[in-house]
């Protein structure tokens, strides 16, 4: 009896392919260039499986094209690439990677705070340009992270294990959530709940960690920005679309921020080239989460989503179980 056929859109690890291989007729695209919508729809037609990321959108006219989907399972903890109305009304289950990711995710937060804080992207580039003649007293004042008020939109799990590393830093902690956490967990983070204005208007650092989605699109343009202090930076390492990089940038620009640190854009990879303008700003590829082992622990965990969806089961982080029915 011939295999189940599906198909992994980009490279993922060996292993991640052997594994698949147990199971499946596997289809793999190791040659890592992105589909077109055209293409996605082309390899999917046959396939009643698939391994996405987060740039393979599936949505209703995919779908229309590709009758024997069961099941898409994306190596990522966002899912905003998926329409899931229409995945549930269709019977096409669809799956994330959420927890694998957390550790790698808030440390590199933390790699964006410092180096926007010190200013270190700026000062390397300059010391590569060959500019550094000596030291001086006043050279790349940046500011104490030590003490400073963190606040934190989105306190899920990435949000709370930023929190935690807070403390090492001495640092108080404002969150704001769509819901407060229990009291032992916030006494866990050493957090405090605040309104989004009050969090805005009292951090010295504002990171974000919220999902994307129409109800957080641009949750911080230029009103948002406008009420922190001059003296802030912004951090976002969450979706590209929660913030309006025109408005950060304008902010940027005229003071109205210090600085920001930003691993995703809006229209990522094709961001604003006006960032590229500015100084006070570091700018990262959307790595957060880039650490071998996490990476790996992703990719592993939608191949197993992906067996247990095409073997009848549930899988372990499906996020339509009305597809189920």
């Amino acid at each position: 009896m011939s295999k189940v056929k599906v198909q992994v859109t980009r490279e993922v690890f060996d292993e991640v392919l052997d594994y698949l291989g147990e199971h499946f007729e596997v289809s793999s695209n190791q040659d890592d260039r992105p589909f077109t919508p055209t293409e996605l729809a082309q390899v999917l037609a046959d396939k009643q499986g698939a391994l996405t990321v987060l740039t393979d959108r599936i949505d209703e006219a995919l779908i229309a094209h590709c009758p024997q989907l069961k099941a898409v399972c994306n190596i990522a903890v966002g899912y905003n690439n998926f329409d899931l109305k229409t995945m549930s009304a269709r019977g096409v289950l669809g799956t994330n990677t959420p927890g694998v990711l957390d550790a790698a995710t808030a440390d590199f937060t933390w790699a964006l705070i410092l180096a926007t804080a010190r200013r270190l992207t700026e000062a390397e580039a300059w010391l590569r340009a060959g500019e550094w003649k000596g030291w001086k007293l006043k050279q790349f004042l940046g500011m104490d992270v030590q003490g400073a008020t963190l606040g934190i939109v989105g306190m899920g799990r990435i949000g709370q294990a930023v929190a935690k590393r807070a403390r090492g830093f001495d640092m108080p902690v404002l969150y704001y959530n769509r819901t407060r956490l229990a009291p032992a967990l916030e006494r866990e983070c050493h957090a405090r709940p605040a309104s989004l204005d009050e969090l805005l208007s009292q951090s010295d650092i504002v990171t974000l960690h919220t999902p994307y989605s129409a109800d957080s699109h641009h949750l911080i343009g230029a009103a948002q920005l406008a009420q922190m202090k001059k003296t802030a930076i912004l951090i976002h390492a969450a979706r590209g679309g929660v913030v309006d990089d025109a408005a950060l940038i304008t902010a940027l620009s005229s003071g109205t921020i210090a600085a920001a640190g930003l691993d995703v854009f809006e229209n990522e990879p094709k961001f604003n080239p006006e960032f590229l303008k500015l100084r006070n700003v570091v700018l990262a590829p959307h790595i957060a989460s880039a650490t071998t082992n996490t990476r790996r622990n992703m990719a592993m965990l939608a191949a197993r989503n992906l067996v247990a969806a095409l073997a009848g089961e549930r899988p372990p982080n499906l996020l339509n179980p009305d597809a189920l029915k």
